[in-house]
């Protein structure tokens, strides 16, 4: 039975500020040991629960922040960027389950540690079919796409909220109680990996029914001023529907996932 496990970092215990989370921060180097034990916590209970194999992704950032000398060294790693998939880039219709560690709430949530949706420095809000939609969602959908359930979702609790929202029946662990955007009552790491792995073990075990939101997927993203939009506009089929706001009718959510690439990657340019 192979398990896939997405990781991001803001959804990390311990983890509250930017200065953390990025490369240049003086925390960094702590932060990303903290992320490679909670995915050795969900690695350890994917073998636990009947898992034959595991194929985890690094998905903050620059996509490799894992520590290779301190991972399980019974996973295999898909590591760096630009992915065609971005966070779920790796994942097929033969993985029994996925699991998203370590994630975080959408644009826009109140309580939400690091908050944001793919792009965070252009991405004000995103909406599909007229509902905000997170990372967990979109990641979902596209694994739902291939038959795959996610069955475990970590991170603070307005993450594990949205899961729940979004996906139903989904197991989630709330590593950290997010106060404000850069303030949480956190979980010391030890215990959080000791709840990610139970839980991990627990949920391949049943896991609960993919996510599948019928196609196509009406995309609407507002970006945080009207350069962004101008930039994305280029995209072909992009339709300019407000000032800083562009719509695409997504055919599927592999789509989806690449059309939002495009848009934030062209949006960035215009950020000085």
């Amino acid at each position: 039975m192979l398990v896939y496990i997405s990781v991001d970092m803001e959804g990390v215990a311990g983890v509250v500020h930017v200065d953390q989370t990025r490369r240049t921060g003086h925390d960094y180097e702590r932060a990303r040991r903290w992320m490679t034990a909670e995915t050795n916590a969900a690695i350890a209970g994917a073998f636990d629960g009947g898992a034959s194999a595991v194929l985890v992704n690094d998905s903050h950032g620059d996509m490799r922040n894992l520590v290779l000398d301190e991972l399980d060294r019974r996973a295999e790693l898909i590591s760096g960027s630009l992915k065609p998939l971005s966070m779920v880039q790796g994942v097929t219709a033969e993985a029994a389950c996925a699991l998203f560690i370590g994630y975080h709430a959408g644009a826009g949530s109140q309580a939400g540690i690091l908050d944001h949706t793919y792009y965070g420095r252009v991405v004000a809000r995103l909406r599909v079919g007229g509902k905000d939609w997170n990372e967990t969602a979109l990641n979902a959908a596209v694994c739902g796409a291939l038959g795959v359930p996610v069955a475990l979702v970590t991170g603070d609790q307005t993450v594990c909220a949205q899961a729940r929202a979004h996906l139903g029946q989904v197991m989630t662990v709330a590593v950290k109680e997010a106060i404000t955007r850069y303030c949480a009552r956190t979980l010391l790491p030890s215990i959080a990996c000791e709840k990610i792995q139970l839980a991990a073990t627990e949920a391949v075990k049943q896991p609960p029914r993919p996510f599948r939101p019928p196609a196509p997927y009406e995309l609407e993203l507002d970006f945080v001023n009207a350069a962004c939009a101008d930039a994305a506009e280029l995209v072909p089929g992009t339709r300019r529907v407000g000032g800083a706001t562009c719509a695409y009718r997504a055919p599927d959510a592999a789509t989806l996932i690449q059309v939002i690439q495009a848009w934030t990657t062209l949006a960035g340019t215009t950020m000085v």
